[in-house]
C-alpha cells in the first residue's frame, strides 16, 4: 500500500528537518571553554562562614570574569542558587569569595545538615566546569574560638570569673558550656565544668595563693545533639584573697611581731643608756651661752658697757682674803721650827733680837 501524498507545508518540513540532521550539531559542552576555579576553601571560624576560590585567568582577553556560587544538602539532588532570595548573593560575582555568614537571628545553610558547594567562571556566554567542594556541617566542622572578655575578681579563698561567649549562637539553636582548667602555681591541673552560665565562681581554693587558669567554651547544636570544642584562652593568674580565719590570725601575728619589736627596742635602748650615759650626757649638754652684756657690746663696741659694769659694781661683792693669828706655846714653837727646818732644803735665818 503506497503511502498518502505529502502537502507542501508537509514536505517543507521534512525537508528542514533532513537538512538539520545532516548538519554538525554543536556539542552540549561547546561553551564550557573557562578552566574551572581551583584550590577551593571553606572557613568556617566561630560564626563566619566563606568560601573563597583562585581567580580564573584569561590570556589575551580583557574581558571581566564573574563566579556563581551553589549549594545543596546531601538529602538533595536539586542545586540552588546562592540570589538575593536567599539573603546571600553570590550570582556574578567578581570577588573570589562567597560569605554566608548568619545575618542577625536568620541563618542561610543548616548547622546540622551535611552541605555541598560549587563554583564556576563565566565571561559574557563562555562558563566553566563546576568545582564542587567536598561536604561539611557546620557544628561538626567549625573552629570554636576561646571566650571573650574574661574578667576575674580574687575571693575569699575564690576566683569569680565573669567572660562572655566566642559568639552569638541565636541564629545556630545551639548553646554553649564552659570548662576552666585551674592550678596552684607549680600544682597539678584541675578541671571543672561544665557551665552554662557566663558567671563562674571557683572555691576551696587556699587564701593568698595564686592561680592560674585557662577558659575554654563547648558549643553544642540542640538538633542532633552534636558538639564541638574550643580553644583555650591564654593562661592567666590571680591571688586569692584572705578568709576571715585568715585575717585574724593576721591580725594576731602582726600585733604579737609589733609587740616583741617594740620590746625590744626598748631593751636596747635602756642598754645603750646605761653603756654610753656621759656620752649621751654631753650630748644632750646644752652649749655655753655668751652673757646677754657681752653680747650687746660685741655687737655695737662704742657703747660704754664696760664702764657701766664698773660704776654698778659694788665694793661687797670683792672677794677678801683672812689671815688668823696663831700663837703656840714656846715649846711648841720650837717643835714647830725645828720641823720647818728640817723640811725646808734652803738656808734658814734667824730671828733678829
Amino acid at each position: 500500500m503506497r503511502p498518502p501524498p505529502l502537502s507542501p507545508l508537509s514536505l517543507l518540513s521534512l525537508l528542514l528537518l533532513l537538512g538539520g540532521r545532516g548538519a554538525a550539531a554543536p556539542p552540549a559542552d561547546s561553551l564550557s571553554q573557562l578552566p574551572a576555579p581551583r584550590n577551593p576553601k571553606v572557613r568556617l571560624h566561630n560564626a563566619e562562614q566563606v568560601l573563597s576560590w583562585e581567580p580564573v585567568s584569561l590570556s589575551n582577553d580583557t574581558r571581566p570574569v564573574v563566579y556563581q556560587v551553589q549549594h545543596k544538602y546531601r538529602s538533595s539532588s536539586t542545586w540552588y542558587d546562592l540570589s538575593d532570595k536567599v539573603e546571600v548573593n553570590c550570582m556574578n560575582i567578581t570577588t573570589t569569595e562567597c560569605d554566608f555568614t548568619p545575618k542577625g537571628n536568620s541563618v542561610f545553610l543548616r548547622p546540622e545538615f551535611d552541605t555541598f558547594l560549587r563554583v564556576r567562571a563565566k565571561v559574557d556566554e563562555l562558563v566553566s566546569p563546576w568545582l564542587t567542594v567536598p561536604s561539611f556541617q557546620y557544628c561538626r566542622n567549625v573552629t570554636v574560638g576561646p571566650p571573650e572578655n574574661i574578667w576575674v575578681t580574687p575571693g575569699e579563698g575564690s576566683l569569680i570569673i565573669r567572660l562572655s561567649s566566642p559568639f552569638d549562637v541565636r541564629a545556630f539553636s545551639a548553646t554553649f558550656l564552659y570548662y576552666v582548667h585551674y592550678w596552684e602555681k607549680a600544682g597539678i591541673q584541675q578541671v571543672k565544668g561544665p557551665f552554662r552560665s557566663t558567671s563562674i565562681v571557683l572555691n576551696d581554693l587556699k587564701p593568698l595563693r595564686e592561680y592560674c587558669l585557662q577558659i575554654k567554651a563547648q558549643l553544642v547544636c540542640e538538633k542532633g545533639n552534636i558538639s564541638r570544642p574550643g580553644h583555650l584562652s591564654n593562661v592567666s593568674c590571680y591571688k586569692t584573697a584572705m578568709d576571715a580565719a585568715t585575717k585574724l590570725q593576721q591580725i594576731i601575728v602582726i600585733a604579737v611581731g609589733l609587740f616583741l619589736f617594740l620590746s625590744m627596742l626598748a631593751g636596747a635602748c635602756f642598754f645603750l643608756v646605761l653603756k654610753y650615759r656621759g656620752l649621751v650626757k654631753y650630748w644632750f649638754h646644752s652649749p655655753p651661752s655668751i652673757p646677754l652684756q657681752i653680747e650687746e657690746y660685741l655687737k655695737d663696741p662704742a657703747q660704754p658697757i664696760l664702764e657701766a659694769l664698773d660704776k654698778d659694781s659694788s665694793p661687797k661683792d670683792d672677794a677678801w682674803d683672812s689671815v688668823s693669828v696663831v700663837s703656840f706655846p714656846e715649846k711648841e714653837q720650837e717643835d714647830v721650827l725645828h720641823s720647818t727646818l728640817h723640811q725646808s732644803p734652803g738656808p734658814v735665818q734667824q730671828p733678829v733680837g
